[in-house]
């Protein structure tokens, strides 16, 4: 049996001492190795496939706008496909009149996100608007710019004399600090008052928090009382939807389940389903004119930027969604995926916490339930899980570091959202017994 790893060949593997097998092909929510065997893709990857592997849709479109043109620059040319898109989009997003910025990945628009925010305030004559605030526990991707508003300690530290640095606050997190979203919003406007309102460009944060703290469901008043506060000191109010966007949760975007309308929205994972590399960000179409009248253009870009084999691949996503109505199917199989992760696991003695959203649910797993007390980091209980479960043929993902930003192992499924009840029973039924069978060895 072949297994690709460090030292062998010349890739640089994303992780280096992980033997991974050699994909032959995907279909619906299952991959197939080279040698045969069958994986469950109980989390999309990352949280990304949402349309399933394999679709026929998808390919024609990005086959037919390759074969029309491959590339331009959107310096130079637009696209049907980024036009059409758009237009489409419009009528998802949360955003009144919007406009969207199309680039290639979650690091990328968060980026972009920050750029915009900033340039926005300077054009409405508030130059020394430059800081983002943050949340502790949180990730928005690997650029410089979006590291500085991360919270995960061990994606900053090697890389913090090469930053800017930005305020963080504390993100929701009931199961381990119970608190409303009041009291939370309270301490933004603290940290606001702190460092001068006149020095706050924006607030970043996940609506549901994604993969660092693992689908962590604030309290219902949190996000109202957020943009009270952001909208009482002229705070630009910055959604992070690139895990829990384009109908992951049950409903389009994770802010829409408080019905609160954000000033930009960002996203990736799910706007292609993986076919494509591709992401977006949204504003309104009164903030981009303000960066007009004030610059002339939007001081960003990105050599494949509004590329339109991408939108080609987003829309046929988007369609895909729509025609299947898959946001209601996320919602539906995400009520009988969470009853039935708890009925199997919630009186595991290690299980600590079952939380998620639609198709985005994470299990805590902790050495002690009544003290919460998380296994040390150093024995790396979530990746081995992972990797039972991965022998099993179930694919799910995994994070280290939420109870403290060190300790703490978090496992999440997400299945792409045309999931059916009866794989949803082989998905639990998998997982179900790989934690069991680990606890008991």
């Amino acid at each position: 049996m072949n297994r690709y790893a460090h030292p062998q060949g010349y890739v640089f593997y994303r992780k280096l001492n992980h033997a991974r097998p050699m994909i032959s092909h995907g279909q619906g929510i299952y991959l197939y190795d080279r040698e045969g065997k069958r994986y469950l893709d109980g989390s999309g990857g990352p949280l990304v496939v949402n349309v399933g592997h394999g679709r026929t849709e998808v390919i024609e479109a990005m086959n037919r706008q390759l074969g029309a043109a491959a590339y331009t620059h959107a310096t130079m040319f637009t696209s049907e496909p980024i036009e059409s898109y758009a237009q489409a989009l419009a009528g998802v997003v949360p955003i009144p009149n919007p406009r969207f910025y199309f680039l290639s990945s979650g690091s990328e628009v968060v980026e972009a996100a920050l750029k915009l925010a900033r340039q926005i305030q300077v054009a409405c004559g508030q130059s020394n608007r430059h800081l983002i605030i943050g949340r502790r526990q949180s990730y928005h991707g690997m650029t410089l710019g979006a590291l500085s508003v991360t919270g995960k300690p061990s994606m900053r530290y090697p890389f913090l004399d090469m930053m800017a640095d930005m305020p963080h606050v504390s993100a929701p997190y009931p199961y381990r600090e119970p608190a409303s979203g009041e009291v939370l919003a309270a301490e933004l406007e603290e940290v606001i008052l702190q460092y001068g309102p006149d020095l706050i460009a924006g607030f970043i944060a996940e609506p549901i928090s994604g993969a660092t703290l693992g689908a962590v469901v604030p309290p219902n008043d949190y996000w109202p009382c957020i943009r009270q506060v952001c909208d009482s000191y002229g705070i630009l109010m910055i959604v992070d939807e690139v895990l829990v966007g384009m109908g992951r949760t049950g409903r389009w975007w994770g802010i829409d389940h408080w019905e609160v309308v954000p000033d930009i929205l960002v996203t990736s994972k799910g706007v292609a389903g993986g076919y494509f590399p591709l992401g977006f960000l949204a504003t309104t179409e009164d903030n981009v004119e303000q960066i007009r009248q004030a610059f002339g253009d939007f001081n960003h870009g990105g050599t494949f930027s509004h590329h339109a084999v991408g939108a080609a691949a987003g829309l046929a996503t988007l369609k895909i969604l729509q025609k299947e109505k898959l946001v209601d199917n996320s919602a539906r199989m995400g009520v009988l995926l969470g009853a039935k992760l708890k009925a199997g696991l919630e009186d595991h003695p290690n299980v600590g916490d079952i939380r998620g959203r639609g198709l985005f649910w994470a299990i805590e797993i902790v050495q002690n339930r009544q003290s919460k007390e998380p296994f040390p980091v150093k024995l790396h209980i979530a990746q081995k899980l992972w990797q039972l479960c991965f022998d099993k043929g179930l694919i799910i993902y995994y994070s280290q570091g939420c109870a403290d930003g060190t300790n703490g192992d978090v496992i999440m499924v997400g299945p792409p959202l045309i999931v059916d009840e009866s794989q949803v029973d082989e998905l639990v039924s998998l997982l179900v017994e790989s934690v069991w069978e680990h606890f008991a060895d």
